[in-house]
């Protein structure tokens, strides 16, 4: 079946409280995807964002991001009046996201919320805590006292409490009972506001596709209370961190910090805990984007305290082993695979083996000749997933400046246009035509957006992961051409575009019948 897709974070949708929210603006995405005959809304990672910004750079691989969850969903139950959160500031320009004030405006509402819940009683706020108890008990503690040391990672936290001493521990959840239960009524919160969103989806015939980062942060609640899955030193110091070697596009290559996965311990168990994480995660979305598959056959690791990732080597990771735990215990998984960069042909037997669809990006297609296997005629089987682009990549304006002119000659010839203006529409209309059984591109792409609509520069600190869309955007006009191209090359999600344009755009005749303008 041919389907498509956008991917746009949450984050970037429309909104006047500083960043997208789960709510009504969210809906109507959903109504504009469904009336343009998509299938699939792809997000990126919905964890809470700390230093940096990134949503793959989290305190918890489990939690929701707070600042995600939307105002007016909790004035409509009671928990806010308007007056708590519409006369705040929340941003200095309506295209970009300024986190500093979300980082100093965000809770002090959410916590007028939770002085008012607590005066309710909640059964299912009991049933959610139950339920997460495996991750959330931790989360709310590793919160609790960040805020109590000002924000401060918990490497700098006193000695007793940075090795997880129990007796320290167990003081700190007496002392901070309050502020460890507020946290719990954020991610219930989050993940009420969260599944309505995707039950809203899926009945509108739109499926969400969500996103696993490979790695967790060091700064991160599992790092903290379960060094043991992690390769740390009896100092709880990374003794590798994870990164990419050196290629082209990065001289020194790329080091992103991350402490790396102790496999060789957790296949001991037969990768529990990862297996656990999964189930999480399967859970949330209809589909899962897996991170940097590479990184299960072999991943890059950088010794610890290097500046870059010039001296780093290969090792092995858990390959097939994971992958077929995770097919017994859960059986068809709707998954993804990340299959960008290094990739060998050990990583090809690996994707190969799990069945899961590759990612083809159409601006990696034009630099080498016919022979590139991101060309359309060169995609070797319809299992796979053809973007324009991903949030780490230029926009198709941005990456037509930035291209050599011998590369967006070839673009022009394969695309057969004669202007360099003329690129981002072909190559919008060729991943839309290729044999892949899903295409999708980036909201950006679809409004032909300026460069600096990028989401985010790998390797880069600042200016990344503000980018936000107002109403205008999702214009009737824009949302009839993307329609007409989904019929065009097959690729339609009828029965979701009749049903939801009888819903927004409809006319009733006389009769009681139901017209449609012409797509």
């Amino acid at each position: 079946m041919r389907e498509s897709g956008i991917l746009l974070p949450v984050s970037a949708l429309p909104s006047r409280h500083g960043i997208g929210k789960m709510g009504k603006a969210a809906q109507n995405f959903v109504d504009f995807l469904a009336e343009s005959g998509c299938h699939y809304w792809q997000v990126l990672p919905l964890s809470p964002t700390s230093y940096g910004d990134s949503p793959y750079q989290s305190c918890s691989v489990f939690a929701g991001n707070p600042y995600l969850i939307d105002f007016d969903t909790l004035a409509q139950q009671g928990l806010l009046c308007a007056a708590d959160y519409d006369g705040i500031q929340w941003d200095t320009t309506p295209d970009a996201i300024d986190y500093a004030l979300l980082y100093r405006q965000v809770m002090p509402v959410l916590r007028i919320a939770y002085a008012n819940f607590s005066k309710k009683k909640s059964p299912e706020f009991r049933r959610f805590c139950k339920e997460n108890k495996h991750w959330l008990d931790g989360y709310a503690l590793f919160m609790s006292l960040k805020d109590a040391h000002d924000g401060k990672a918990w490497a700098e936290w006193e000695p007793a409490l940075a090795m997880y001493e129990k007796s320290a521990v167990a003081e700190a959840k007496k002392t901070y009972a309050e502020d460890i239960n507020f946290y719990r009524f954020v991610q219930f919160c989050f993940f009420t506001q969260w599944y309505a969103l995707k039950n809203y989806a899926n009945a509108k015939g739109i499926r969400i596709v969500g996103d696993i980062p490979i790695y967790a942060a060091y700064d991160s609640v599992e790092v903290w209370a379960e060094p043991k899955l992690f390769l740390l030193d009896k100092d709880k110091k990374p003794t590798v961190v994870a990164g990419c070697p050196p290629d082209p596009f990065a001289v020194t290559g790329q080091l992103w910090g991350n402490p790396i996965w102790n496999w060789e311990d957790m296949k001991k168990n037969g990768y529990q805990w990862w297996l656990d994480r999964l189930a999480f995660t399967l859970s949330m979305y209809d589909v899962v984007r897996i991170d940097h598959f590479r990184g299960f056959e072999r991943y890059y690791a950088i010794p610890y305290g290097h500046e870059t990732a010039e001296h780093g080597k290969w090792r092995k990771g858990p390959d097939y082993a994971l992958w077929k735990a995770a097919k017994e215990r859960f059986g068809k998984m709707n998954v993804i695979a990340e299959d960008l960069g290094n990739i060998t042909p050990a990583v090809e037997r690996l994707l190969k083996r799990t069945g899961f669809p590759g990612m083809k990006v159409m601006q990696f297609a034009f630099d080498s000749g016919s022979g590139n296997p991101y060309l359309p005629h060169a995609f070797r089987t319809p299992n796979c997933v053809c973007y324009t682009g991903t949030h780490d990549n230029h926009t198709l304006r941005g990456w037509v400046k930035a291209n050599a002119p011998e590369h967006n000659a070839y673009a022009m010839q394969y695309l057969n246009v004669k202007k360099e203006s003329r690129l981002p529409k072909a190559m919008l209309r060729a991943a839309w035509a290729s044999i892949a059984d899903l295409a999708i591109t980036t909201m950006q792409d679809l409004l032909d957006a300026p460069p600096s609509a990028r989401i985010n520069t790998p390797s880069t600190l600042g200016g990344n992961w503000i980018y936000r869309t107002q109403e205008s955007d999702y214009s009737q006009k824009l949302c009839k051409k993307l329609r007409k191209m989904n019929e065009t090359y097959g690729r339609c999600n009828a029965a979701a575009a009749a049903k939801d344009a009888g819903e927004i755009t409809g006319e009733t005749t006389e009769k009681g019948e139901t017209t449609h303008d012409e797509a």
